[in-house]
């Protein structure tokens, strides 16, 4: 700050010094960002949705999450004692709980996940969840397991509250369908603790009776048991999923699954899902929809039943609009194939022939005069005399241009060649002897000699002159 002036002429100082500054690094400014996060926000609640991923090899878990206006990077470490880690996917919304922090090599503030819950859902739904995808992991889900339901069932088990609305509705729809259906009540508890362990034992139960129906009694006994069961119906009114929880429990589950008898599951209505709808091999809406199901191959019978007599009827006449209709072609063919009508037919037919050749006769008349008037005046306007004659006068006009051509060109061939000749004569070797140059060669072999180093000492040599040639030796 610059001293104020003491005088009117003291001006105070002019150029004051600057305040020192502080640099930080880049490292200690984001430790500093770091210790503020981690002592100003420390461990929050924060909700979003999962996205971009990431499981690595170590085990470590990376993954953003993100609302419609930010995302926020997270990481859960393997060590880390988290439950229901294994509900993690894409797309997936979770309420979680982690301290804040910042990953200092990067600059980028992270959640450290130390718990999880999946949004909306409670302890019964992690676990609902939890348990199917063990289920689904054994394979109790897979198509390849569901039996069908027998068409005409004749008796069925039924496990379900004997005080419910369930039982009720399908007792209705039974009667209203199929009244001669048999029904085998194994009744327990839908509801509470222990309803589970119930509902299995019932359809446990129910397994055995059918293995033990039809066998023969020993001497002195009663029946070891009556009909056999066709199928097993397992249902319920609707509820909240703390209501239907008795069929999200392993241990009725797996007597579901385990049962030799084809089972329909229909727990609540058909908003609700249970595990036992899954591993069932048929799954109905509502219990009125699953006795709609188990009625309908007899129903619908009974329907085709009632419309046979008015459907008979329909077929008989429409058969016998068939065979009058065919009577009635086959009474046409044979007339047609009478051998008075096929000799009138052909009797028609060679009058047609007749008809035809008088006239295709009259025709080929009518052409050929025709024709022959046609060339006849042809032949009066053509005069073939005055025709050979012009043809006989551009015959001879033809062979002397012939002869001129040839007598022209034969005349410029001739001149060509003289020409030729003369320039032959003038580049030949004895025009060149003539001015007074000499050929020498090899006197052996004749080979024209052009260099000096191809001459050896004591070589013969010939040399060409115009008037004659001379023999020497090479020294």
């Amino acid at each position: 700050m610059p001293r104020p002036p003491k005088s009117q002429w003291d001006f105070g100082e002019l150029f004051p010094a600057e305040p020192a500054r502080r640099v930080l690094s880049v490292s200690e400014l984001t430790s500093q960002v770091k210790r503020l996060l981690e002592s100003q926000v420390g461990s929050v609640w924060v909700t979003g949705e999962v996205t971009n991923l990431r499981i690595q090899s170590s085990g470590h878990v990376y993954f953003t999450l993100k609302d419609a206006a930010s995302q926020l990077s997270c990481v859960l470490f393997r060590g880390e004692p988290v439950g229901h880690r294994e509900l993690l996917e894409g797309g997936q919304k979770l309420l979680l709980r982690g301290d804040i922090t910042v990953y200092e090599a990067r600059g980028q503030y992270q959640l450290i996940v130390r718990a999880l819950e999946l949004q909306g859902m409670g302890a019964l739904q992690i676990a609902f969840e939890k348990l199917k995808q063990k289920l689904q992991a054994e394979g109790l889900f897979a198509q390849e397991r569901k039996r069908p339901l027998p068409k005409y069932p004749q008796c069925i088990g039924l496990v379900t509250s004997p005080t419910g609305a369930a039982i009720r509705d399908v007792l209705h729809v039974v009667r209203r369908r199929n009244p001669s259906l048999e029904i085998i009540l194994a009744p327990c508890r839908v509801q509470g603790d222990g309803a589970a362990r119930e509902v299995a034992d019932a359809i446990r139960m129910l397994n055995e009776w059918n293995a033990r129906a039809g066998l023969p009694a020993a001497p002195g006994q009663l029946p070891k048991g009556g009909h056999r069961i066709d199928l097993i119906l397992v249902t319920r009114g609707g509820g909240s999923l703390e209501d239907l929880w008795a069929f999200n429990e392993e241990v009725l589950v797996r007597a579901v699954a385990a049962c030799g008898v084809p089972i329909v599951s229909a727990v609540g209505h058909e908003i609700d899902f249970t595990i036992s709808d899954f591993v069932a091999d048929v799954r109905a809406a509502t219990p009125s929809a699953a006795a709609e199901i188990i009625t309908e191959g007899v129903f619908s019978s009974c329907q085709f039943v009632a419309k046979s007599n008015l459907r008979m009827r329909q077929l008989c006449l429409q058969q016998f609009d068939n065979k009058r209709d065919w009577l009635e072609n086959t009474r046409q063919r044979l007339a047609r194939v009478h051998p008075r009508r096929r000799f009138q037919d052909w009797m028609q037919r060679l009058d047609d022939l007749h008809g035809s050749m008088a006239r295709c006769g009259r025709q080929a008349t009518r052409q050929l005069r025709s024709s022959w008037q046609q060339w006849s005046a042809r032949l009066g306007r053509v005069r073939p005399a005055l025709l050979i004659r012009q043809r006989s006068e551009l015959l001879q006009s033809e062979l002397r241009r012939l002869r001129e051509q040839a007598g022209h060109r034969l005349r410029e061939r001739r001149t060509a060649l003289a020409i030729l000749e003369s320039r032959l004569r003038l580049l030949g070797p004895e025009q060149v002897l003539a001015r007074g140059y000499s050929i020498t060669a090899d006197a052996t072999t004749g080979k024209v000699l052009r260099n000096p180093d191809q001459v050896k000492t004591g070589q013969r040599l010939k040399t060409r002159l115009k008037a004659g040639q001379l023999f020497s030796r090479a020294e």
